[in-house]
């Protein structure tokens, strides 16, 4: 689904698509696409997404699709190119942005990436909430709370409590810190963490990683220059310690 409210541009991706094969419907403002997508969730691969549409913005479209627990990809447009911009693109859980004007080969190779990365991910929940009716449901493998050195976090709810008090965490960085979680001990390496925590290509270069690592650091550590629970090991990832005070 192309999601775009300027309708040369709309039909120009729409045309392109389907001359590659792929079968593709255009809407133009952000109501219609969530109506559509809550109509048939799982009739649609993947979504490319206009930032400034009317009525809705593409990052509320963007967060209402992940608060519904959908996972499909989602490559934002915008013709938007600061850093802030595409850090609250990823914030709300778009799994690629691209500044306007765009080369079509490039747009091309990120829906064909794209499609490759999702079919290979688990399904969604056929049953999970429809959108606007709240958070996506857990599955039997996932952490839904944890509590280690001064942190609580509750998955189910996003609330984040440290030392006593609530702190805010975007949608990404509770995922970040969730797959943290969920894989402790463990050497990470931030190909592995762009694959299943942005969904994108292991090989994508960006500094997306370095950045959510050092806002995590803020939130979890008692002293974010001396990390003792997300550790940074050269030129192999990361490893996340639950409970470091047991390592002596």
């Amino acid at each position: 689904m192309v999601v775009e409210d300027e309708q040369h541009l709309g039909i120009g991706i729409k045309y392109n698509l389907e001359a590659e094969g792929y079968r593709v419907t255009l809407v133009e403002d952000g109501p219609s696409a969530l109506k559509l997508i809550d109509m048939g969730p799982h009739s649609i691969d993947l979504v490319v997404l206009d930032l400034m549409l009317p009525g809705m913005s593409g990052y509320t479209v963007c967060q209402k699709i992940r608060d519904a627990g959908l996972g499909l990809p989602v490559l934002m447009l915008s013709a938007r190119t600061l850093p802030e911009d595409r850090t609250r693109g990823f914030d709300v859980g778009a799994n690629q942005y691209m500044s306007k004007p765009f080369e079509l080969d490039e747009l091309l190779s990120r829906v064909k990436n794209l499609l490759q990365i999702s079919r290979h991910a688990a399904p969604a929940s056929t049953t999970g909430p429809r959108i606007g009716e709240g958070k996506p449901a857990n599955t039997a493998k996932s952490v839904e709370a944890i509590e280690f050195g001064q942190v609580a976090v509750d998955f189910r709810t996003h609330q984040v409590r440290v030392a006593g008090k609530s702190v805010r965490m975007t949608p990404k960085e509770l995922r970040l810190l969730r797959y943290f979680v969920e894989n402790p001990e463990r050497v990470i390496s931030r190909s592995e963490l762009l694959i299943h925590v942005w969904e994108v290509s292991g090989n994508v270069q960006t500094r997306a990683v370095d950045q959510f690592i050092a806002r995590l650091r803020k939130v979890i550590e008692p002293a974010p220059a001396e990390p003792v629970h997300l550790l940074t090991l050269r030129d192999a990832g990361y490893r996340f310690v639950l409970h470091p005070e047991d390592k002596g």
